[in-house]
């Protein structure tokens, strides 16, 4: 017998009945980008390798260890699996002119990929909501953003500040980040024996992300090291300054975290992250900021543009680690079928039930027959349906089918007409 093939590691199958939990949670998301009107996109999974060096910066964690790069063998262009979804939404803005006739709201449900160690809510292939407002410059807009993510905790059952937790700061601008720079190498280059091995590597190429470590042995260092808000101009406190009054008067609570720098070099003014005490090491559940730069990188006209981005497989840990409770992916009714005879029936009955917006799954016959009726219950309850409609052969001579409730022990089975259907097949979905 040939060898069982299997999934790559760290790349998931989603299988039912958890299938049923995605369906849920996406339904959430989709429910709150259309209250909120943002507009689909959706871009390619392969972009050019040069897309994401330029993008996200040559010397991120992400373009040094974890990109999926390859050769196209019929060409030889470099190519990657995209490993974050913002870079591409703005390319595919760059190339089709898409904010000629003004700013865009934008949301994307994307797959995503980068080469890492498995570990529980940290994957190879991974699924990403990801959230941009491309061409607004104002305050507004960042906290709108911010006050969009709590209203999806709200639709979702999680709590802010215990659930979730909103954590706040500013880069400010490049000139700024130059100076703050300058400190920091001066800083760290005092405690260079003190270093690990990613610290010594970044000091003088990204040394803002050495304030990212999660090496406990550098947190002592980085707590003494130079403030980027301390270096931030009027502009840059002002804007955030407005961020906050916003959600001051919205009631959000948050905590201004100066060392957060976030993971990718293109941010400036805004950043935030959604964090979590649920989830060990995989703390936080979302995070973005602003990102004016990247549109004049990437070869278009200067663009102002704010984004976030939420794992999903994290997110879903959360909510079960919470025990907020989701729907069973459940039908309506179970059509249970003795045999060949009533089958004519019961599928045009079936069919119809379904234009009328009713779920139903219809038994089928295995490789021994249609199975007794005693059987086709049993499966009819494990089905999780709400009802059970009953194509009995004495039922069926007198135009009717039984009706018999699965889940209310209370209710009692009842007869119903078939030239009825339009009647009762609303009390199916109740």
């Amino acid at each position: 017998m040939s060898e069982v093939l299997r999934a790559v590691k760290g790349m998931n199958d989603i299988l039912p009945p958890e299938s049923a939990r995605w369906e849920w949670f996406e339904a959430k998301v989709r429910s709150l980008m259309q209250r909120y009107a943002y507009r689909n996109v959706r871009t390619p999974v392969v972009e050019p390798t040069a897309l994401f060096v330029r993008g996200l910066g040559a010397v991120t964690d992400i373009v040094e260890k974890e990109m999926y790069s390859f050769e196209d063998a019929m060409n030889g262009d470099r190519l990657t699996l995209r490993p974050e979804a913002t870079a591409g939404i703005v390319r595919a803005m760059i190339e089709h002119n898409a904010l000629y006739n003004g700013p865009l709201r934008l949301w994307s449900q994307v797959v995503l990929f980068r080469h890492e160690r498995p570990q529980k809510g940290r994957y190879r292939q991974f699924h990403q909501i990801d959230v941009e407002a491309l061409g607004h410059a104002g305050p507004d807009v960042d906290a709108e953003q911010i006050l969009m993510c709590r209203a999806l905790w709200r639709d979702l059952g999680l709590v802010e500040g215990r659930d979730v937790r909103l954590e706040l700061n500013s880069l400010g601008q490049p000139n700024e980040r130059l100076a703050h720079r300058a400190a920091l190498i001066a800083h760290f280059e005092k405690h260079a024996d003190a270093l690990d091995e990613d610290g010594r590597r970044r000091l003088h190429t990204n040394p803002l992300r050495i304030l990212d470590s999660k090496n406990p042995a550098m947190q002592a260092i980085n707590e003494a090291a130079p403030r980027l808000i301390d270096f931030l101009g009027a502009d840059s406190l002002a804007h955030f300054d407005a961020v906050r009054a916003v959600l001051d008067a919205a009631g959000l609570e948050y905590r201004v975290n100066p060392r957060m720098v976030r993971g990718l070099d293109y941010y400036n003014l805004t950043v935030f992250e959604w964090v979590t005490d649920q989830l060990g090491a995989q703390g936080t559940v979302c995070g973005g900021g602003r990102y004016d730069g990247m549109f004049e990188q990437l070869g278009g006209k200067p663009t102002p543009a704010i984004g976030w981005g939420m794992g999903v497989e994290r997110m879903l840990l959360l909510l079960e680690a919470v025990g907020v409770p989701m729907p069973p992916a459940a039908v309506d009714v179970y059509a249970i079928v003795p045999g060949p005879k009533a089958l004519p029936v019961a599928l045009t009955t079936c069919e119809a039930l379904r234009a009328a917006g009713v779920s139903v799954q219809m038994h089928a016959a295995g490789a021994e027959g249609w199975g007794s009726m005693k059987a086709q219950f049993r499966r009819a309850d494990a089905s999780g349906a709400r009802h059970a409609l009953v194509f009995g052969d004495d039922e069926l001579a007198r135009g009717e089918v039984a009706l018999k409730p699965l889940r209310d022990a209370a209710a009692t089975q009842r007869l119903v007409a078939l030239a009825d259907l339009g009647t009762w097949a609303s009390t199916l979905t109740a």
